[in-house]
């Protein structure tokens, strides 16, 4: 019986010892404290992404159901005008497009493939515009370095 009750006071020892904070343990980690960790990261590198973005870039281009949607909302409005909810027009919306054919989407397609083409076009132009001001200023940063340099030298 003794050697039982030894293992008994072993036991109840690890228990005392486990709900004292030791100072080497971390004390209050949960992950409840590591998801607010996480989405504070999210959040933070969300923040700086959408401070990055330039306003001079061109929108990207609708797809042929938001083509269908513009002209879709006008005639849903005209016959429902008492409906002032987006979600409903969204619904209907996207149950016709659901029930049309490949032939009735058709021009639809063609005007998103319009466009799609159009932003590739200004997509291009941006990209080299953005090319030579990276240019620019690259010869700008070289310039003011030999600017101190020459400084220096005096």
């Amino acid at each position: 019986m003794k050697a039982t009750r030894g293992r008994e006071d072993a036991t109840m020892k690890d228990k005392k010892e486990a709900k004292k904070p030791a100072e080497n343990k971390v004390v209050g980690k949960r992950k409840a404290a590591s998801r607010a960790d996480k989405s504070d990261r999210k959040r933070a590198k969300n923040i700086a992404s959408s401070t990055n973005k330039d306003p001079n870039k061109p929108k990207r281009p609708a797809t042929a159901f938001f083509v269908f949607m513009e002209e879709f909302r006008t005639s849903y409005k005209q016959e429902h005008p008492k409906v002032k909810a987006i979600s409903a027009v969204g619904k209907a919306g996207g149950e016709k497009w659901k029930s049309m054919s490949n032939a009735e989407k058709a021009p639809y397609k063609v005007k998103a493939t319009e466009r799609k083409s159009e932003y590739e076009k200004l997509m291009a132009a941006y990209n080299k515009k953005q090319e030579s001001s990276d240019d620019e200023e690259e010869a700008e940063s070289e310039s003011s370095k030999d600017d101190e340099e020459s400084e220096d030298d005096d």
